[in-house]
């Protein structure tokens, strides 16, 4: 037999295990996002602080996104799928099978962070895009020293 007809059969032969295992996959959908991470202070009078706008938003409570790991929790049992880290500009995306989950922040309880916990559906080649807001000012105050 020649080296071509060898590797024809070969071929043939793997492609017979391979290919039911790729026609039984379902496609993935993606979850994508913005993280923003706030923290509430208080209240500056104009003349303390004259460079900041008055409508400006309260500065984010550092932009170390991997400190504020987001889960993605099945709707049904709440157990942990993924675990989401955003990058250093604060975004995130995700591979997910098809089905009902529920967006959270790792530890948002125990780490008195105040975020709503959002759930979404993932659709096969379809992509959803959850925008999350963490006030971690709760955290701050929580762990002030009281005088």
């Amino acid at each position: 037999m020649s080296e071509l007809v060898r590797y024809l059969i070969l071929v043939c032969i793997s492609s017979a295990f391979t290919a039911p295992g790729l026609i039984n996959a379902a496609p993935q959908g993606f979850l994508e996002g913005q993280l923003k991470i706030t923290s509430a202070r208080p209240v500056e009078l104009d003349d303390e602080n004259p460079s900041r706008p008055i409508d400006a938003e309260p500065a984010a409570a550092g932009t170390d996104y991997a400190n504020y790991p987001l889960v993605v929790l099945s709707k049904g049992e709440r157990k942990q799928v993924a675990r989401i880290t955003a990058d250093a500009q604060g975004h995130y995306r995700a591979a997910l099978p098809p089905g009902d989950y529920i967006l959270d922040v790792e530890g948002r309880v125990p780490k008195r962070l105040h975020v709503r916990a959002q759930p979404f559906k993932i659709v096969p080649n379809e992509t959803v895009h959850i925008d999350m807001t963490i006030d971690a000012g709760f955290a701050a105050e929580a762990n002030a020293p009281q005088e």
